[in-house]
């Protein structure tokens, strides 16, 4: 498991009863390089959606566990947020709670020319995920070839 991996995980296990006990969800954590920059994320979420207090409660308890522990040998930025509007599909309970509704896909090589998809989600299992088009007709996808699942919104 690569350090990043092992860094998202202890994280994780941590924040897990944390938030379950102010009543949020986990979305996600990730530890990224971006522009020569490490980020610790952590996504958070609840019923009504999550404001900046939330955020702020979260980020000063997890700062302070992180300054405790101190297992991160790099300097990196901590970021705790809402997920937003382009939430990506990434657990079994994010795509449980997007059946039926509209994704957008992006994938990593072209499909019939096309590396961007737009249709329901019907179905999905360990391997595939299921769109149903505008046209119709059903589009099986491979997890492995999908760069970007999220729900789709318009403006």
């Amino acid at each position: 498991m690569a350090k990043g991996e092992q860094y998202e995980k202890k994280v994780e296990s941590w924040l897990l009863p944390v938030l379950e006990e102010h009543g949020f969800e986990l979305v996600d954590v990730e530890y990224v390089r971006e522009v020569g920059v490490w980020y610790l994320r952590a996504y958070i979420d609840k019923d009504g959606g999550i404001t900046v207090d939330d955020c702020e409660t979260i980020s000063r308890k997890l700062g302070e566990w992180l300054d405790e522990e101190d297992f991160i040998s790099d300097s990196y930025i901590l970021e705790v947020s809402s997920p937003g509007l382009g939430r990506p599909l990434k657990k079994e309970k994010d795509f449980v709670r997007s059946m039926g509704k509209d994704v957008e896909v992006r994938l990593y090589k072209p499909l019939n020319k096309q590396k961007e998809y737009r249709g329901a989600l019907k179905s999905y299992d360990a391997d595939t995920v299921t769109i149903t088009l505008e046209d119709g007709g059903d589009l099986p996808l491979a997890k492995s070839d999908i760069a970007l699942i999220r729900l789709a919104f318009d403006f």
